[in-house]
């Protein structure tokens, strides 16, 4: 349900040239995607649609391996934090109807949480609550695919002591919208999948999107999967935890016409849009703001067990693309990048996943704990049989498949690490940023 975050991985888009183009290039991206495939980097569909007129579409790998099913357009994925636009639209419905206001205070839903009276809706919706998201205890990991009540995540989330006072700082936390998620509930006395159809999908005839639950392939929903030597199939969360934060099940093509719909003011009123969208320590009520040449789009990211997810709209060229993935070991950015490159008529750079082998003896030189001055992290490298992986502080392991000598990758996160064992060091490059680490 969160940001994806291995390390210092950043959404920001930068590109360099003008507004969309109308002509597009497909089979440049048709080479991009057919290259993730073969080499196993991604299973995923994605769209690219103008004025909710779908433009491209495509699908890679399988939305079930067990199965033996093949991911297409049908496919549904659990969209994560992406659920979280569409709960601040319900929102700021409520509040268009006269039912709420950004400065109701959440005591007059939920008393037991800590600064309740102090805590605004509209701080619950811009991550401005202070509330501590309950994602980042390791207790979460030990009931996350276990069925939970409104009471016993409310009851979680009050168990919890503040990170900092309201309204003081912006701090991504899964509560806020767990929370805002349930406010819709009590006010409309109905559940929150009752209100998702009724005042979004039901409009936007997406028939594809919808509450998720326990995945059902013959439903063409599809699992998730990591990258460690091979795919591994991962944990299912409980759909009843993430709520209103994550808990939505779609496909790229109603996510581009949700985004589309959204932000051309067809669900929400011209002042409740602007609030939507006004950014605050980098982060808008339910959207995020990415540099697109000299404009501007808006969207979100989202993450949940093994899916990974973006959808984000262009107002400028009136585009919108998205993506849903079930397993992916290339930077979701890169793949961000190709569609919109192919907007703009600019080149889509073709990946190259050139790696070499070495034996067993030669890791032993890149083994240890290594430390910066430049971030406050600690990672250790390992060596197991014939491979390498890396663990930063409070992070979990990730493999290094070597393309050069003193060269490490790990496509997913697009992190870079390049040796010299010479002098115990190794430089870590990733989202442009480029680290110094020396072995312990």
């Amino acid at each position: 349900m969160k940001l994806l975050s291995t390390l210092l991985i950043s959404i920001l888009l930068f590109l360099g040239q003008s507004s969309c183009a109308q002509q597009f290039d497909l089979s440049k991206l048709d080479t991009f995607f057919d290259t993730l495939n073969i080499n196993n980097k991604a299973m995923m569909s994605v769209a690219i649609s103008k004025n909710s007129k779908l433009i491209y579409q495509r699908s890679i790998g399988y939305a079930s391996i067990a199965d033996n099913v093949k991911a297409s357009a049908a496919t549904q994925y659990r969209i994560g934090s992406i659920s979280k636009t569409f709960t601040s639209s319900m929102i700021f419905q409520l509040i268009d109807e006269g039912k709420l206001s950004l400065n109701t205070t959440l005591d007059k839903f939920f008393p037991s949480v800590a600064n309740a009276s102090g805590i605004t809706v509209g701080n619950l919706l811009s991550h401005r609550s202070g509330i501590h998201s309950f994602t980042n205890d390791a207790e979460y990991l030990q009931y996350m695919t276990m069925p939970k009540t409104q009471d016993e995540m409310t009851a979680i989330i009050a168990a919890s002591k503040p990170d900092f006072e309201p309204g003081t700082k912006t701090e991504y936390s899964n509560s806020n919208y767990v929370l805002l998620g349930y406010i819709i509930e009590k006010i409309t006395r109905k559940t929150y999948p009752e209100n998702l159809k009724q005042r979004i999908t039901l409009k936007l005839n997406l028939t594809a999107t919808h509450y998720g639950g326990k995945t059902d392939i013959a439903k063409q929903q599809s699992h998730s999967y990591k990258m460690i030597q091979k795919w591994e199939l991962q944990p299912e969360t409980d759909m009843s935890i993430p709520g209103g934060a994550g808990a939505i099940v779609s496909t790229p093509a109603e996510l581009t016409q949700f985004i589309t719909a959204l932000l051309q003011g067809r669900l929400i009123s011209a002042k409740s849009l602007e609030e939507m969208k006004t950014m605050q320590e980098g982060m808008g009520m339910g959207l995020f703001k990415v540099p697109y040449n000299s404009e501007s789009g808006y969207g979100h990211n989202g993450s949940i067990d093994g899916f990974v997810s973006s959808a984000y709209y262009f107002p400028g060229g009136e585009y919108a693309v998205a993506i849903c993935s079930n397993g992916i070991a290339y930077p979701l950015n890169d793949i961000l990048i190709a569609l919109l490159s192919t907007c703009s008529g600019n080149p889509v750079l073709i990946p190259s996943f050139k790696s070499v082998t070495l034996k067993p003896e030669e890791l032993d030189k890149y083994a240890g704990v290594y430390s910066s001055k430049d971030i406050p992290l600690k990672i250790t490298v390992t060596k197991t049989d014939h491979t390498l992986t890396a663990q930063a502080t409070g992070q979990g392991a990730f493999p290094l498949t070597p393309t050069e000598k003193n060269k490490f990758v790990f496509d997913s996160a697009g992190i870079i690490m390049e040796f010299n064992p010479g002098e115990g060091t190794f430089r870590l490059k990733q989202g442009g940023g480029n680290f110094l680490f020396k072995k312990e």
